[in-house]
């Protein structure tokens, strides 16, 4: 049997605020070919809260971004600052099947 297509797509992305979180949660989903509604299904949370996330709300529970991004299949991998850097990198990793 064969298993479906999957590809897994790497890059780099400067995660600083949140709206760097909501940017990144809307491109994912899109990339994915989902609504908001059906994000939120998987995530157990309202359209309103996705809705929320994407607007970069600043008080989002960690732990429903978390869910969020693992709905979505995106790792995050925080690497720390080099002696004199004003920024971190975070590499975004996401794997799923094309629709």
């Amino acid at each position: 049997m064969m298993s479906p297509s999957v590809h897994t797509v790497r890059r780099n992305m400067l995660i600083r605020t949140t709206n760097d979180i909501g940017h990144l949660v809307r491109d994912q989903r899109k990339r994915q070919g989902l609504t908001q509604a059906e994000l939120a299904t998987r995530v157990g949370v309202s359209r309103k809260w996705i809705i929320e996330l994407e607007s970069g709300k600043r008080t989002a529970e960690l732990v429903l971004v978390l869910r969020t991004l693992n709905a979505l299949r995106v790792d995050l991998d925080a690497q720390p600052r080099e002696a004199g850097s004003a920024t971190s990198t975070v590499a975004v990793e996401s794997g799923g099947s094309d629709r």
